[in-house]
């Protein structure tokens, strides 16, 4: 039901920005129309800014508000802590003095064996009772010193939080200027603030859910990866403990096409050091670029790294390609393929993805 809505929603936008651009065809973005279009990617950069302070401002009061329960529950410590560091205070000055000798004494003063008996649970209860104090205390203490700790620790990210939202914020403000100052004084001002208000409506109706759908869609065919590499050994060769993996991109489309009918407009091309990916569909065109790193937390793998993501031509910000490379993992972990292997190098040259490995003992 969803996907028919979206592919309604994408048709009527589609519809609706082919009649705008018809009736305003001077605004039609063209590659020697470069005001145009920088005007067009800075305004989207702007509602996508915009995007990430809300998230920023979301998670600056989560974590205003941990912060007030960490400062809660640290009283309450303090409190229960007062109270058994009397207790513990008041036994270790008894052994320390002496006080406790006196039961030793009882002990060895016994003349039955029933005064021994008794005197034996009495000292016992009384040693206990000290000893589950001692550690009621220490406990209590470690707890102390957690709750500290967490408070300390999420006062630091409060503080790295408000220096994102206030860099963020500046950033928004620059860029809006700058938006401003290249509309003002053209004659087409009115019309181009229309096209970015339909560029906006485009973009938050089709695009973004369009490119999650591409990044959805990669991530699943990357979990798959393992099992298409052990039904295609040929493309491991193997020199002693040390394994050589390379996987051609027109290998790597095939399967990806096999995956997912997505991928028949959608392309992976490896250039030297780099990854391109590019897919047109109903009007619109993807294309990001990254690359691989090798990562040993959580798990060693490659992981992939987003440093261009570009929506019909115009390139969005870098707080756009970080959200969606959190969201959806494109990485690949060969020790999925066997256990033991583990990642050393990663190496890109024209058409090949070369991945160097060895036998983790």
């Amino acid at each position: 039901m969803r996907g028919r809505i979206r592919r309604r929603w994408a048709a009527y936008a589609a519809i609706a920005l082919a009649v705008w651009l018809t009736v305003f065809p001077v605004l039609a973005v063209s590659p020697g129309d470069e005001e145009v279009r920088t005007i067009l990617e800075k305004s989207l950069s702007l509602v996508e800014l915009d995007k990430e302070i809300s998230r920023i401002a979301q998670q600056q009061q989560i974590l205003t508000s941990r912060i007030k329960q960490s400062g809660d529950e640290l009283r309450r410590h303090e409190l229960r802590i007062a109270a058994h560091r009397e207790d513990a205070g008041r036994i270790l000055r008894s052994y320390y003095t002496g006080e406790r000798d006196v039961l030793l004494t009882a002990l060895l003063s016994s003349r039955s064996l029933a005064d021994l008996l008794a005197s034996l649970d009495y000292v016992n209860v009384i040693f206990s009772n000290d000893h589950h104090t001692l550690n009621d205390y220490s406990k209590q203490y470690r707890e102390l010193k957690k709750s500290i700790k967490g408070l300390d620790d999420q006062s630091r990210q409060l503080a790295e939080v408000d220096k994102r939202l206030k860099a963020q914020r500046l950033r928004v403000l620059a860029l809006q200027q700058d938006v401003d100052n290249r509309l003002g004084g053209r004659s087409d001002e009115d019309s181009l603030r229309l096209m970015i208000d339909e560029l906006t409506n485009y973009w938050h109706n089709v695009g973004l859910y369009e490119v999650k759908r591409y990044f959805k869609a990669l991530a699943s065919a990357m979990r798959e990866m393992p099992g298409w590499i052990q039904g295609n050994k040929e493309m491991l060769e193997i020199d002693g403990f040390n394994y050589t993996l390379t996987i051609e991109e027109a290998q790597l489309n095939a399967f990806l096409r096999e995956q997912n009918e997505l991928f028949n407009n959608f392309a992976f091309q490896f250039k030297k050091e780099t990854v391109t990916v590019t897919g047109v569909r109903d009007g619109l065109e993807v294309t990001l670029s990254g690359h691989y790193t090798v990562e040993n937390e959580p798990v060693n793998g490659l992981r992939f790294h987003v440093d261009e993501l570009i929506f019909n031509g115009l390139s969005l910000p870098d707080t756009t390609r970080q959200s969606l490379e959190e969201e959806f993992d494109l990485g690949f972990y060969p020790g999925k393929i066997v256990t033991f292997l583990k990642t050393r190098s990663v190496e890109i040259e024209d058409g090949k993805l070369i991945v160097k490995l060895s036998i983790s003992l």
